[in-house]
């Protein structure tokens, strides 16, 4: 089959454009419409896309229930490697998704939270060293994890405090995780660990990054 792609353009640049967009983006959704077509394409193609990605040392995950595909480096390498605050933003929308998620059932797979939502689990941490993210802080944050379709937002300025985030199940995938109730407890122990840190209110030394697959 894979030799049957290669003789045909149109299916070279449909395997080449899902390809690409898994190695740039790790993530590709079903529910959005810049994914979508990628999305159906590597699932209707996973026994060409398995192997591919598996040459290059990367494992192809793909979630039906979910409506996510996404890599994962097999070998620990090409991971995002994220600040402690970057973490502990990540943390707060991956809690923030599971509590919305659990209010909303099955009805959807991503959930939209506000930034005046964020901001409070962050206050709720009391980190001395920074009380409050500054807003600049917030955009960069929002900026990167939009970047690897595991958010977007909804409004121009996302630092008003009704400004709308979607949080989508890629946050899920990011760390796999096999029972979502055992993911949430992790999380919040997690957040509880960067909230008492040293002593002093900051997260430990040794928790200064943390990766995403």
């Amino acid at each position: 089959m894979f030799e049957e792609i290669m003789e045909s353009t149109a299916q070279k640049e449909k395997f080449r454009t899902a390809a690409n967009k898994l190695l740039n983006q790790c993530f590709l959704l079903r529910r959005r419409e810049d994914t979508k077509k990628e999305y159906v394409y590597v699932r209707q193609n996973r026994e060409l896309f398995v192997p591919f990605f598996d040459l290059l040392g990367y494992e192809l995950r793909i979630n039906e229930d979910q409506g996510v595909i996404g890599i994962v480096n097999q070998f620990g390498t090409g991971r995002l490697a994220l600040g402690k605050y970057e973490s502990i933003f990540l943390l707060i929308l991956r809690i923030l998704y599971v509590e919305k998620r659990k209010e909303l059932g099955a009805f959807s797979e991503e959930a939209t939270v506000l930034m005046e939502e964020i901001r409070e689990k962050y206050a709720m941490l009391r980190i001395k060293a920074k009380p409050m993210l500054d807003k600049g802080m917030e955009r960069q944050m929002i900026s990167l994890l939009r970047r690897y379709n595991l958010i977007q937002s909804l409004d121009g300025d996302v630092s008003r405090p009704e400004a709308r985030i979607v949080v989508y199940p890629s946050i899920l995938m990011a760390v796999a995780v096999e029972d979502i109730n055992d993911y949430y407890a992790m999380t919040e122990q997690k957040l509880q660990e960067y909230a008492g840190g040293n002593g002093n209110g900051e997260p430990e030394e040794d928790s200064d990054q943390s990766t995403v697959d």
